[in-house]
This record gives C-alpha cells, structure tokens and sequence, in this order.
C-alpha cells in the first residue's frame, strides 16, 4: 500500500492530469522526492531550499503538516496527502 496524493488543478500538468497520484516514502520529504522521481518538476512547486512553499498548503489525512513537522511529517502507508495551492487576494 501507498501514500495517496491528491494534487491541485493547477498541477495536474505534471501529473499528466492525474487528480490524484501514489507514493512512497517514510517523511513527507522522502515521499515528495519519490513523486518528483516519476513527476519531475512536482518536487519544485512544493519544495524550495528543503522546506515546503510558503503558498502551498500540505495537509496530511486532514492536519496541516507545519503543525507535525513540516518536510519531516512522518508518512504512514495508507495516509493521504492533500495539496492545496494558497489563495491570495482581497475585497476593494
């Protein structure tokens, strides 16, 4: 069994529009690393200088993975990872 990760619209170009993709790793790192392996260029939407994107949001089975450690969130089989592009703007 792997990790699911359900990608944004917006991303779906580098999944060649998958919504949602599988893979594998013990931290979240390690599983970006894996997805950028067999999705090259996905590693660097989410990850600059070895840490998340400020404008992307990772869930992790519904936490915000900032409050479990970040790149170093562990990863369990049979989890799901949700990314979610940060939404700017205001009213006038």
């Amino acid at each position: 069994m792997a990790t699911e990760v359900r990608i944004p619209t917006i991303m779906r170009n580098l999944t060649d529009g998958a919504k949602a993709v599988e893979g594998s790793g013990s931290t979240l790192g390690e599983l970006i690393d894996d997805l950028d392996s067999r999705h090259p260029g996905l590693g660097a939407k989410l990850v600059d200088g070895g840490k998340l994107r400020r404008f992307v949001n990772v869930y992790l089975n519904d936490e915000d993975v900032r409050f479990l450690g970040g790149i170093e969130a562990p990863v369990a089989d049979g989890d799901t990872v949700t990314v979610l592009p940060a939404v700017a703007g205001g009213m006038r």
